[in-house]
């Protein structure tokens, strides 16, 4: 069966019962060591073009999946194997909770996006740590994605990243302060340049004493909402550069509207997928702009396909990022942008993708 007729099977589910239910096939087929050796022969596209050592990591390819999907923590090595240069797990809170009441997804097939009011529904650090301890290691970069607390006012927000920091540190690759998501009230309010301040600055300190301590240098990132405003974001990489953050995500899901069709508009939540893919390639180009392209960008946002993936680049990132289009293209997703990625760099002359990151900009 190709993915259409898979997905039109999915698409009649309740969308949470689809996400668990690939999940849980995820979860055998990691489980499975001669199956995950043949997937990944299937899907991975060993280009060197398309390698390139963003904040001090090796990347084979510029295609991750976003956090979001792996939530727990206990999915990533078969996620990997589908082809992804880089998987992001969470978001991860120091205690478990069970997220907003059901439901809380929603497909909008005419518009080729999803909303979703999950509220960081996840087992805990704890579990995830006793995932990463257990589970092997793929052989590709990945990242936490770290959250506060739903009952954690924001005075005290700082305890719970540097909670996940702390007992996570030795097994990401890369850690990112999620203060984005629209699913926990109050949560963008820590986008304000003096609570990201308070906020940062610690994480920070924090990081650098671990990594004396254990040897290991792991990058922090900051991951954007797409709703600022411009002062805002200039307010934002003020402090992002004041405090040396190692990079920036471009952008977390959007709470506007404008121009949707499908039945599901009106639910609360954060919108992702198609109606995200220009304004989040808006604010890579300006963060890009702003900082002389001296801080890496993840972008994120409604990529389905090589060309969107390749204007983000081009735009000025270096990584790029996909969740709702998987929904929607199905899990060959990151092998087919990595072939056609491939393609686009032979066509426009680079030798590498660093060689296309934020070209329009020259």
């Amino acid at each position: 069966m190709n993915y259409s007729s898979i997905r039109s099977l999915l698409f009649r589910m309740d969308p949470e019962a689809a996400h668990d239910l690939t999940v849980r096939l995820l979860s055998w087929m990691q489980s499975v060591p001669p199956l995950m050796s043949a997937v990944r022969r299937r899907m991975s596209v060993r280009d060197e073009r398309l390698r390139s050592r963003v904040f001090g990591l090796d990347f084979p390819n510029p295609v991750g999946l976003a956090a979001g999907f792996d939530k727990h923590a206990s999915v990533y090595p078969a996620v990997a194997a589908l082809g992804f240069g880089f998987v992001e797990t969470g978001t991860l809170t120091p205690r478990p909770q069970p997220g907003n009441p059901k439901p809380r997804l929603f497909r909008l097939p005419d518009d080729q996006a999803v909303i979703n009011r999950m509220g960081f529904n996840n087992h805990g650090v704890e579990a995830a740590r006793r995932s990463f301890e257990t589970l092997p290691r793929p052989p590709v970069p990945v990242g936490i994605n770290l959250g506060k607390n739903k009952d954690t006012p924001n005075e005290r927000a700082v305890d719970d990243y540097l909670t996940g920091l702390e007992r996570l540190y030795a097994y990401g690759d890369y850690f990112v302060i999620n203060i984005s998501s629209p699913n926990t009230q109050g949560l963008r309010d820590l986008q304000q340049a003096e609570a990201l301040d308070g906020l940062v600055g610690p994480v920070m300190n924090r990081r650098n004493r671990l990594s004396e301590e254990t040897g290991l240098h792991r990058p922090v990132l900051v991951k954007i909402a797409p709703d600022l405003d411009p002062a805002s974001l200039d307010e934002i990489l003020a402090v992002i550069t004041k405090q040396r953050v190692d990079g920036i995500i471009a952008t977390n899901t959007t709470l506007s509207r404008e121009g949707l069709r499908s039945a599901a508009r009106t639910e609360t939540g954060g919108l992702s997928g198609r109606p995200l893919t220009r304004l989040s390639t808006e604010w890579i180009r300006r963060i890009y702009a702003s900082t002389g392209g001296n801080l890496p960008i993840i972008g994120v946002g409604g990529i389905f396909h090589a060309a969107d993936a390749y204007e983000k680049i081009r735009a000025g990132a270096s990584l790029v990022q996909v969740y709702t289009g998987m929904i929607y293209h199905g899990p060959s997703i990151a092998a087919d942008i990595n072939r056609e990625l491939a393609a686009l760099l032979e066509r426009d002359g680079f030798p590498s993708i660093r060689e296309a990151v934020g070209a329009d900009h020259r």
